[in-house]
């Protein structure tokens, strides 16, 4: 038996039908399709399943090589390690930079790795971690597509998509709390986009969604787009308490956050504490990077790598959200997919804003939402060209054209438009993919922590600043977590760090010198007199993404 309903709730909604058979028949509402269940759906199982190896191998494969270390990984790695030490939520004092639920959570996916060999948790080896995530994120945007009505070619296009394009592969392989959030973003949507269209299923895409947020704050972005999918997708009958529920849901586990400082003392700013404002009012303040395409500003950079990676998902991915918005009176599949193509929509906005701050993992929050709108935008255009002859398109009777011949020429017509749009993009990702699968771009950092390790005789006794991606590998190497590996910003910016070197850069015995300490050491007066007076003693690598070990020492009238 298969139970059928509406795809949308813009026509007079009838209740649902039920008919034997694989086809459905028009009910009273007007046009139905059948529902999609994907667990008991043999054909949808073998193929997620078998697009989700390809995507594993393509992710997995030189993962700890390639891409080159970030601080941020390292930093949110650090804090998960803090979170399974029982040492708080930080390695650090706990400023309010970001919710710590991304954190605790990548804290029980390193777990028990962790618990096995615990000398190994770096971000390199613990990038695995995030394959996890990767997987369930693919599978969870096959589901997201079936429900919103695509066909299968278009699903399984979808989470190719999103899972091999260069730019995703590159970006989900990093410990960043983004892919942790998109993960419950899509969870929420799946649930909002239910078939079955319980109330519980909006009141979880309520909780799902307020998890992202809390995971990642930006996440609140797409939340119009899900109130809209939950609004599409709910019954007529049920759809106020359904999506009062949700939002009910969503709020009340999202204000858990202020709850939290306020129980702590911590809401608003004071002497001597940290505070959930002060945190709020750094993040708005930070220094834009400029308009997206002013070629001289940060935000453009940004914009650059994220396209010398991939044109065809970022550009692709807005085109099709332009068509599905610009086609939503018309088209069924418009209209099932009005949720996505908003975000993307919401998204490129708030990226194309004059002034702000654009860090480089701002797009992945976006890529689900192009690769499922771009594949909902190639079954638009797939469905025009195929419509069978009996549709607008039927030819005109004095043509005397058999039908065969007509639909055997818009097959011949979409086949080529395949074969067209897979020569445009193999190549590309062929050498997008070719880089990260081969490159090892890690290779100054494991020599650079090799001999932190065999050189220091006294890693208790010696201070060293150094970047948070190699944070931990000195803490497993025995040197003291905070005071002795101290992460390089907290030397000027950590009053409880800055009280332990009295003498400032004079207390510090080395310092890593790596592209993202020499680029921010500008604004950190210990850090840079720290490099003024010091010398290499070890270098790894060339150019810009060289790492120095570099001691810090003092002659008699203060030169080196």
């Amino acid at each position: 038996m298969t139970t059928i309903v509406p795809p949308v709730p813009e026509a007079p909604e009838a209740a649902a039908v039920t008919v034997s058979g694989p086809r459905t028949a028009p009910a009273a509402s007007g046009f139905v399709r059948p529902v999609v269940r994907f667990r008991s759906s043999r054909p949808d199982l073998l193929l997620c399943a078998a697009l989700l190896c390809v995507i594993m191998v393509v992710q997995g494969w030189n993962i700890t090589h390639f891409p080159a270390l970030s601080d941020d990984e390292g930093t949110y790695l650090a804090q998960a390690w803090a979170v399974q030490q029982g040492d708080g939520l930080g390695h650090y004092t706990y400023w309010y930079d970001h919710p710590p639920l991304g954190w605790i959570q990548i804290a029980f996916l390193t777990w028990i790795p962790s618990l096995i060999a615990p000398e190994s948790m770096t971000v390199a080896t613990m990038r695995f971690a995030m394959l996890v995530v990767s997987a369930v994120c693919a599978v969870l945007l096959y589901v997201l597509a079936r429900r919103l009505f695509l066909p299968r070619w278009a699903a399984g296009l979808a989470m190719l998509l999103f899972g091999l394009s260069p730019l995703a592969v590159v970006l989900q392989r990093e410990i960043f709390l983004d892919n942790v959030a998109v993960m419950w973003m899509l969870l929420a949507f799946c649930l909002a986009a239910s078939p079955s269209r319980h109330l519980w299923h909006h009141f979880a895409a309520g909780l799902a969604a307020a998890t992202s947020v809390l995971t990642k704050e930006t996440m609140l972005l797409v939340l119009p787009a899900l109130l809209v999918t939950m609004w599409r997708h709910s019954h007529r009958d049920t759809r106020k308490f359904a999506v009062t529920g949700g939002i009910t849901a969503c709020v009340l586990i999202g204000l858990s956050y202020p709850l939290y400082a306020l129980l702590n003392s911590e809401l608003f700013p004071g002497p001597g504490h940290v505070s959930l404002i002060g945190g709020i009012t750094y993040q708005m303040s930070r220094p834009g990077s400029g308009f997206i395409l002013d070629e001289g500003s940060g935000s453009h950079g940004v914009l650059t790598s994220w396209l010398y990676y991939d044109t065809v998902l970022p550009l692709g991915g807005l085109a099709g959200a332009a068509l599905l918005l610009l086609t939503l009176r018309w088209s069924v599949t418009a209209r099932a997919l009005a949720g996505p193509a908003l975000a993307v929509a919401i998204l490129a906005a708030v990226a194309m804003r004059p002034s702000g701050y654009l860090p480089a993992m701002y797009v992945i929050q976006a890529l689900p939402f192009l690769a499922l709108v771009l594949a909902g935008g190639a079954a638009s255009v797939a469905h025009a060209v195929l419509r069978r002859p009996g549709g607008r398109f039927k030819p005109r009777s004095d043509w005397n054209v058999p039908d065969r011949l007509v639909r055997g020429a818009r097959i011949g017509v979409a086949a080529l438009l395949a074969l067209a749009a897979t020569a445009y993009i193999a190549p590309r990702w062929y050498d997008g993919n070719r880089t990260a699968l081969t490159v090892d771009a890690n290779a100054p950092y494991r020599a650079a922590a090799a001999w932190l390790q065999d050189e220091v005789d006294d890693p208790a006794r010696t201070r060293v600043l150094v970047d948070d991606a190699l944070w931990l590998d000195l803490v497993h190497d025995g040197f003291t977590p905070g005071t002795g590996a101290i992460w390089f910003y907290k030397a000027d910016l950590d009053p409880a760090v800055t009280k332990t070197l009295p003498g400032g850069w004079r207390d510090i015995d080395y310092v890593v010198s790596s592209p993202t300490v020499r680029r921010d050491a500008v604004d950190l007066p210990t850090v840079k007199s720290a490099l003024e007076h010091s010398t290499p003693v070890a270098v790894f690598g060339e150019g810009e993404d060289r790492i120095e070990i570099r001691r810090v020492g003092q002659i008699a009238g203060g030169q080196l």
